[in-house]
């Protein structure tokens, strides 16, 4: 009944001046790749409107982009269960998000990681690690699973909503894995708003020099520019400081993504021989390490660099718009306080741990 409505309402067009009548029309099969343009076309097109809504919102009135992109995607969340936009919307939550980690790579060189220091360095990678296994711990005594915990401690641990994408792309699907990932970006996006503006007053009441601070901030708080916004408060070498230990955290987003991708493909190897087994290494992260070796050596002009920075930030914009259509708000209602626990327990270890490192080291 409905393809005779279409095809109706298709005839119509013939009465039109010009217009070739429908019978006219091609009626062999369309080409592989124009086939699949029609059919990721539609979702692709509404994962970028509301990208671009939620950049516009954000520019105006300063609030994370993530967070906009992921609210307006949940008010079209009608769209990811139609048919014609499901394909799209897959195809950007999951192959637009690898890209955008993958061109992640364009922001950080070597020489950024080597200023640090070996103590910065140690401090900071010390707490990613332990941050995962904590969300991973926290997650367990609370009764989820582990793939959940590990989520959430390596958002905290390393870059926020990007690092949670990248981590997601490697972990083992279930049923609520989207609904899983909008609720850690929405997480994560929102303790790192409170830390941008909690953390500078806290480093004021502890005394903390202004490289001390920006190694707090950058070691703690979960979004880039968050730990901008929270550095350059308090002053200009604070800010520079925070900023080079935040891109090394980011730089860390590789060999944790690994690792993690490594323990769970040995699971899926212990399930037995039908189980899906990703990559030894995903391309994504092959192409993340490329790039960083690629901009360490200084031949890449800023006329490149700038705009791959930015086509990463809007490929990882739509797909947090993406997941934000796939799921539905009463998927997250129904998810309960135990999971925003592990959250925040994520998020108070790693600024306990950092304030403890620095006092240790007499900063």
């Amino acid at each position: 009944m409905r393809d005779d409505l279409d095809q109706l309402a298709f005839r119509s067009l013939d009465s039109l001046e010009g217009a070739p009548p429908w019978s006219a029309q091609p009626q062999g099969e369309p080409p592989r790749r124009l086939a699949q343009a029609r059919r990721y076309a539609p979702g692709l097109i509404i994962a970028g409107l509301v990208a671009l809504a939620a950049q516009w919102l954000s520019e105006h009135y300063g609030a994370p982009v993530m967070l906009f992109a992921l609210l307006l995607g949940m008010a079209v969340n009608f769209t990811g269960d139609d048919p014609r936009c499901r394909p799209g919307l897959d195809f950007a939550a999951r192959h637009v998000l690898r890209i955008g980690v993958a061109l992640l790579g364009m922001r950080i060189t070597l020489d950024q990681v080597r200023t640090l220091g070996l103590e910065t360095l140690l401090l900071t990678a010390g707490g990613v690690l332990l941050t995962i296994i904590v969300g991973w711990s926290l997650a367990r005594a609370m009764k989820l699973r582990g793939p959940l915990g590990v989520l959430m401690g390596g958002a905290v641990a390393i870059c926020g909503a990007s690092a949670a994408l990248a981590i997601a792309a490697c972990l083992p699907r279930s049923d609520t894995h989207d609904r899983d990932v909008v609720l850690t970006v929405v997480g994560v996006t929102t303790l790192s708003t409170v830390a941008m503006v909690v953390y500078p007053a806290l480093a004021t009441l502890l005394g903390l020099s202004d490289v001390a601070a920006g190694v707090f901030f950058g070691a703690t708080i979960h979004d880039v520019a968050q730990v901008v916004g929270a550095g350059y408060s308090v002053s200009p070498q604070a800010g520079d400081t925070a900023t080079i230990v935040k891109l090394f955290r980011v730089a860390l987003l590789l060999p944790a993504v690994v690792i993690i991708s490594l323990i769970y493909r040995s699971a899926l190897i212990e399930a037995g021989p039908r189980a899906a087994r990703p990559p030894l290494v995903p391309a994504f992260l092959i192409a993340f390490a490329v790039l960083v070796a690629a901009n360490s050596t200084g031949v890449i002009p800023a006329a490149i660099t700038g705009p791959v920075s930015d086509a990463s930030r809007w490929c990882l914009v739509a797909a947090i718009s993406a997941l934000g259509a796939k799921t539905a708000l009463g998927d997250l209602a129904r998810v309960g306080w135990r999971p925003i626990l592990v959250l925040v327990g994520a998020t108070a270890f790693i600024a306990v741990l950092v304030l403890a490192g620095l006092v240790a080291l007499g900063r």
